[in-house]
């Protein structure tokens, strides 16, 4: 928010002395608003929404809200504001995801009355959980993923932990969104039949081995590989199996599919 400001104080020009409002693109100008629009605009561009219009009526809200707060915003209002500026991205859009953690980073370590600057354990652990709380992510996946990334509640959190936290978190949830698309297609409602998820897992196992380095995008770049054809030629393999077979929960099959994912997520030193 404050390098908008310099930008907006820079753009607007000094007013000649009775010029009055002058013309509308003086006045558009010197109100600030070109600056906001443009800034807004871009915004837009890097997050490209699926609802432009709506994107843009919360994004104009927050800056509102943001401007009329006459002291330093509390932890909770720095927290949905951080919670915010990540969501605004998708995390395969880099350079603008990129963009809006590290305007998170910011807004959470603008403390006011903090000796340093910086993002504490705390505030960074609780950003995490809220993100993971977005999605349909099974709790004992975000908590045990939690467990990975987090960091003491004392601690100084450097940014390029706390892009990795974010950028983990994220990358969780499409994983468990992937994971419960898969299940639709292995049977109807909330039950499937156990041979079919178990070879369905070991092929999204296999898959996921197969993947290389650290990044957390990687891993569901890796997942994204089992075709349609791999994905039939396990279930076709399972079918042929004459064996009575129970049925799995697609609770079940999310917990399991996800915990594939966590196995490979690197922890926080």
């Amino acid at each position: 928010m404050a390098a908008y400001e310099k930008r907006r104080a820079a753009a607007a020009p000094v007013p000649a002395a009775g010029s009055g409002l002058g013309s509308a693109a003086e006045f558009l100008l010197r109100a600030g608003v070109t600056a906001m629009v443009r800034e807004a605009l871009l915004k837009v561009l890097e997050a490209r929404p699926a609802e432009p219009v709506s994107f843009l009526a919360e994004y104009f809200e927050r800056l509102v809200l943001a401007e009329a707060a006459a002291e330093p915003p509390g932890p909770p209002q720095r927290l949905a504001r951080a919670l915010w500026y990540v969501c605004l991205a998708h995390h395969s859009h880099r350079t603008a995801f990129d963009s809006n953690a590290g305007a998170a980073y910011e807004v959470l370590g603008c403390g006011g009355r903090r000796r340093a600057p910086g993002v504490d354990g705390r505030l960074y652990s609780e950003l995490l959980r809220r993100i993971c709380q977005r999605g349909a992510a099974p709790a004992e996946a975000a908590a045990e993923l939690l467990r990975r990334v987090r960091c003491r509640d004392h601690e100084a959190v450097p940014f390029d932990v706390f892009r990795y936290g974010v950028l983990t978190c994220c990358v969780l949830l499409e994983f468990a969104a992937k994971a419960d698309a898969l299940f639709a297609v292995l049977g109807a409602g909330d039950s499937a039949d156990t041979r079919l998820c178990q070879a369905v897992l070991r092929a999204l196992e296999d898959a996921l081995g197969a993947g290389h380095g650290s990044r957390p995008g990687r891993y569901l770049e890796a997942g994204s590989r089992l075709g349609p054809d791999r994905l039939a030629l396990a279930m076709d393999q399972a079918l042929q199996e004459r064996k009575l077979s129970s049925s799995m929960s697609r609770e079940e099959f999310l917990r399991k599919a996800t915990a594939l994912f966590i196995a490979k997520v690197k922890p926080v030193e």
